[in-house]
């Protein structure tokens, strides 16, 4: 009996989650289609330096995903369905803070977290949960008929659930059991054919749009699927020209002539799709919602917690000198501020703590008898050592609520006289029942492991970890 591997349910169930997407909305095929021509133009005009933070391969291959859920229990049951494809929660996103607008929510991403495994197949799905008791979006009463409704629908079936707890315990299903795993797996983020209980729907959206497309429907469903892409600022021209409405600006570090870092992420604006409406009078009418849109990435280099640190310092004083400049172009700040403020090469990050690598001994370096030095700075000046930048798998809080504020049909209401409710990283662990993973702490492991085999190879003691100091 054939059996088909995690990795390889995680790779069918992206491609397959890609065609069901393409198909309820064509316009995300034009975005893989324009990704893959810039990839592809970005490969020929920079060679074998495209491919510095990914092969060709694998960035064409790249998709990350974004659900929302509304409870602790649904969240729960979406973690073992991600738990079957060998996808960990990695990072806690509070983007209630992260936005001027109403996003009352908090989110993980659910990723593979071992580097074997991203390079087979790097699928992510950054998942977001409804806070329904936050009360500076949801007083008493409302939270109260929100939660109801919530508690009394069901987004993943039985089967699905028992399916993926088998596929998580053993790391394999038998390919019968796989095919029918994928076959509900993607029938669970399918757009619902369901009417929408209009008045329940507008009664949510008046406080968030997010609310109204998480706790307003009786399922969930896909919001983006996301390419990546090796120039997005060519990207976003590109579908520009082919009269594809995309949002304001791009999300992230700005275009500067150093090192691309963290992530940068724009989208098509959010579209009106046909919905059936079911009106207070019962009749069911033909209608629209606008929540579902097309994002596009770039991925970059991994900071450390310092270089995540000097980015956040960095932003502020975009916003300050913005602020002060009301007519310049943000674009042209920032990238003022960057080519100032950032270091402008790789050796410069890694010198100063600022970013991640991994490092590999050279296996062809010309033998002339000499000991390796002691230093993983001369040890790399020398040719002992190449460091390799560690892509950032992750997100960005501000960004993430950015492209979500960007696509909203209206700002929504926040409370601010009342108290936000404290949720973090611990209370996401207990609410799944598995704990969130700090990212930091898993590249710093990556990095490390390359160091210690460094180390064991040529018999030096590195004792400055992480720096090429």
């Amino acid at each position: 009996m054939s059996m088909i591997r995690q990795w390889q349910l995680r790779a069918a169930f992206a491609a397959r989650l890609s065609e069901m997407y393409g198909r309820e909305v064509p316009a995300y095929t034009t975005l893989v289609d324009v990704s893959r021509e810039v990839n592809e133009d970005v490969l020929r005009a920079r060679g074998a330096d495209a491919e510095r933070l990914g092969s060709i391969g694998r960035v064409t291959a790249e998709r990350h995903g974004a659900i929302r859920v509304g409870t602790p229990g649904e969240l729960s049951q979406v973690a073992r369905v991600f738990g079957a494809l060998g996808m960990r929660p990695v990072g806690f996103y509070d983007l209630r803070e992260a936005a001027a607008s109403a996003v009352p929510v908090v989110s993980t991403a659910f990723r593979p977290v071992d580097g074997e495994e991203l390079a087979r197949n790097p699928f992510r799905v950054f998942t977001s949960m409804l806070t329904t008791a936050d009360p500076r979006f949801f007083d008493p009463d409302l939270r109260s008929r929100l939660e109801t409704f919530l508690a009394g629908r069901e987004l993943f079936p039985p089967e699905l659930l028992a399916l993926a707890d088998r596929a998580e315990a053993e790391r394999e299903l038998p390919e019968e059991d796989a095919e029918r795993f994928l076959r509900l797996a993607v029938q669970a983020f399918e757009l619902s054919p369901e009417p929408v209980d209009q008045a329940w729907y507008q009664t949510l959206e008046r406080i968030s749009a997010v609310a109204a497309d998480i706790g307003g429907v009786r399922s969930t469903h896909i919001n983006h699927l996301t390419p990546r892409v090796l120039d997005i600022d060519e990207l976003y021209r590109r579908m520009t020209e082919r009269g594809i409405q995309m949002i304001d600006t791009i999300q992230g570090p700005p275009a500067w002539q150093g090192p691309d870092v963290l992530l940068r992420q724009t989208s098509f604006r959010a579209l009106a799709e046909p919905r059936a409406l079911r009106t207070p009078d019962g009749r069911v009418v033909s209608g629209a919602l606008r929540v579902r849109f097309g994002e596009v990435e770039a991925r970059g280099i991994a900071l450390t917690r310092e270089g995540r640190a000097h980015y956040d310092h960095l932003l502020t004083l975009v916003d300050q000198q913005a602020s002060h400049r009301p007519d310049a172009d943000r674009g042209e700040v920032a990238r003022a501020v960057w080519e100032r403020h950032m270091p402008g090469g790789e050796r410069e990050l890694a010198a100063a703590g600022l970013a991640y690598f991994t490092y590999r001994t050279v296996p062809d370096r010309p033998r002339d008898g000499s000991r390796p030095p002691a230093g993983l700075g001369e040890l790399v000046e020398r040719g002992w050592v190449r460091a390799e930048p560690i892509v950032y798998e992750d997100f960005l809080p501000r960004s993430a609520a950015g492209i979500f504020q960007s696509n909203l049909s209206g700002e929504g209401t926040r409370n601010n006289d009342h108290q936000g409710t404290a949720y973090d990283a611990a209370w996401l662990s207990d609410a799944m029942g598995r704990e969130v993973l700090d990212p930091f702490a898993l590249y710093e492991r990556q990095q490390n492991s390359s160091l210690d085999r460094v180390a064991d190879e040529l018999g030096v003691d590195l004792r400055l970890h992480g720096t090429l100091r």
